[in-house]
């Protein structure tokens, strides 16, 4: 099997969470950072829950599914999520369900994947499959598929995707691949509560909406952006040798200069002073392992 095949792999990190009842979309709208009312059965849209100082709290996909809105929180940290919509939800018409023990999260990846689930390569283009529905990823296509399905003929699902071409993988496969484009993924790589949406690329992967209006955390969000307050971006980087641990520093010479994330086979993130790297003359560290970074193709340069 090549690297790139295309494959699929079940994703346990990710669980699944439904906003139904008359009032859904409005009730979003107010407090995730993408436009909810743009969000259809055909249609989804990667989004944001933040602070009201506009810090990272939760990331998810988002897409209409039997008359709900169904979000992909992280497993872990999901009941997290569900806390925070219900202190807001007041008088609103709305029902928040835990719904990981019925729907299940699969990643389809590698050349041909969204071809073999009739798909497009538009992000955030949807379909029904097998009892559930497919998605191409609202974040970046290169990224592949995100599924979710019923855990009632769960296997029969994966069936289909046996019989579409699609090669059973790891969710390891997933992350080289995610982890070599630059795309982050939740609190494995963007601290809760402290990261900025912008300083880890999320804008320019369709996480914010610039036009929908009032948000939690919108201000300051528009005013990072408009005001150029960015001084360090997330980049993926190569590393020479054994991959030290999240948080590990990385430096330049005797200067500390950014601070290591999640990675995979000598592949990572990690979030760099912008300032430094147009500097930088000697080689970055991290430990004692040599770092050499790049910018992600699917967002513009910051630095020469």
């Amino acid at each position: 099997m090549t690297v790139d095949a295309a494959g699929y792999a079940v994703l346990e990190r990710r669980g699944v969470v439904a906003v139904s009842g008359e009032d859904r979309a409005v009730f979003l709208q107010g407090l995730v950072s993408n436009d909810v009312t743009a969000v259809t059965d055909q249609r989804a849209a990667y989004s944001l829950f933040l602070t009201p100082q506009g810090k990272f709290l939760h990331d998810f996909i988002l897409i209409g599914f039997g008359g709900a809105l169904l979000l992909d929180p992280e497993t872990e940290r999901r009941a997290d999520l569900l806390k925070r919509l219900k202190m807001y939800k007041l008088r609103s018409k709305i029902a928040l369900e835990d719904r990981a023990e019925s729907l299940r999260i699969v990643v389809a990846f590698g050349s041909g994947a969204l071809a073999a689930l009739g798909l497009p390569e538009e992000a955030g283009a949807a379909r029904p499959f097998a009892g559930g529905v497919a998605i191409t990823d609202p974040r970046l296509p290169a990224l592949g598929a995100r599924l979710i399905l019923p855990v009632d003929g769960f296997d029969d699902a994966l069936a289909a995707l046996d019989a579409a071409g699609l090669a059973r993988r790891t969710v390891t496969d997933y992350d080289r691949l995610r982890v070599t484009l630059g795309v982050p993924d939740g609190s494995a790589d963007m601290i809760p509560d402290k990261a900025i949406p912008l300083e880890n690329r999320l804008d320019a992967l369709n996480a914010v909406s610039w036009t929908k209006g009032c948000y939690m955390g919108q201000e300051l969000t528009a005013r990072t952006k408009y005001r150029a307050l960015i001084k360090k971006k997330l980049f993926p980087v190569t590393l020479d040798g054994p991959l030290p641990e999240p948080g590990t520093p990385v430096t330049l010479g005797d200067k500390e200069v950014g601070e290591l994330r999640g990675g995979v086979d000598g592949h990572a993130l990690a979030l760099l002073r912008l300032a430094d790297l147009e500097d930088a003359t000697a080689p970055l560290t991290v430990g004692t392992t040599r770092l050499s970074w790049r910018a992600p193709e699917w967002d513009a340069p910051v630095v020469a």
